[in-house]
């Protein structure tokens, strides 16, 4: 992996990943500085303690643009992105709209790909590799910084998980605070150790292993399963099967087996319902916080809102005001759907 840093013409920052050295930033950013007026606040609710992130300014942020106006594929022909150069393999920018910035963190845009109408699952298995490596180099570099608590990275994919830009492309949120379902992470991860003496996330894992019905795939060093509680239809969670605390950790056998694999996993979820759309998902790497997260182990969390080929799962009235998830496919039977969707 090959990085070669440049700077937009408002002053942030971009990344270009390549696979072979030599990259030639070209012209810089010849558009005007055109910075987006206001800051992200942070607010704790003081009736539950989370944090919540006030950020009107998105409120002007990009909304499906054309395909000829998209701001992540390359420049072309005069069109102007932001992304200046006219083709790249993975680039990383500081998002121009950011849920996080100044103390409350960071927001970062990872395009996985200049092709606009491709999707993750489209991706071969070494430009897969080579966006799990600016993962990892983004959350080593951001993980550094002074007040980041946690570094995420994610994927939204499709309109119905409220996607307002369809290239291919995903996030990294570098947060300030510790975040809500972090937090109980944390806490759940405490109890099992004081109960067990065992590290909980070790556990899961092996009881997953052990209850083959949840089983998706099994690699040598990766299993992917669908949880025993799952809130979501289809979910599925990816574990390496040494744990470590966040992508920086793992081994050179563990990254190599992990872009099959996963693809593998990808193209399943878009067989689930014989539609010729790809199936939305959220895509999210669950990484240990940078101080006080020893017991949290790295994994991936892979959910779809769809539930049936006509069907979207929406948040009910329990779900989105008591946060008590009922999920309407039992785990095992969505394990054996997808495993069925080769």
């Amino acid at each position: 992996m090959h990085r070669t840093a440049t700077e937009l013409a408002d002053g942030r920052e971009l990344f270009y990943y390549d696979s072979s050295p030599g990259r030639d930033v070209g012209a810089a950013d010849p558009r005007p500085p055109d910075p987006v007026g206001g800051t992200p606040e942070l607010r704790r609710d003081p009736a539950t303690g989370d944090w919540v992130t006030i950020a009107a300014h998105r409120q002007s942020r990009t909304y499906h643009p054309p395909a000829d106006a998209c701001p992540l594929c390359p420049s072309r022909d005069g069109r102007q992105s932001e992304i200046p150069a006219s083709d790249y393999e993975v680039a990383v920018f500081e998002n121009r709209f950011p849920s996080l910035s100044g103390e409350a963190g960071r927001c970062e845009v990872v395009c996985f790909t200049p092709e606009h109408g491709a999707g993750f699952a489209d991706l071969s298995p070494r430009r897969v590799r080579l966006v799990l490596d600016a993962w990892t180099d983004r959350t080593s570099e951001l993980s550094a910084r002074p007040g980041v608590a946690q570094v995420y990275c994610f994927e939204n994919r499709g309109a119905e998980i409220g996607v307002t830009l369809p290239h291919p492309h995903g996030q990294i949120y570098a947060f300030g605070v510790v975040p809500p379902r972090t937090a109980k992470h944390l806490a759940a991860a405490a109890a099992h150790r004081a109960a067990t003496g065992r590290n909980l996330f070790e556990d899961l894992l092996a009881e997953a292993r052990s209850a083959t019905e949840r089983v998706v795939l099994a690699g040598e060093h990766w299993t992917a399963f669908v949880p025993y509680a799952a809130r979501w239809p289809y979910e599925v969670h990816l574990y390496p099967h040494r744990r470590v605390a966040d992508l920086t950790g793992l081994s050179e056998a563990e990254r190599a087996e992990f872009p099959g694999l996963y693809l593998d996993l990808l193209r399943r979820f878009d067989r689930l319902f014989g539609l010729p759309d790809p199936t939305p998902y959220v895509s999210a790497w669950h990484q240990a916080p940078t101080e006080g997260g020893g017991e949290l182990a790295l994994h991936l969390e892979l959910f779809t809102v769809r539930r049936a080929a006509d069907k979207l799962k929406h948040l009910a009235g329990t779900e989105a005001g008591m946060e008590a998830f009922m999920n309407d496919v039992a785990p095992e039977a969505a394990a054996q759907r997808l495993r069925e969707a080769r």
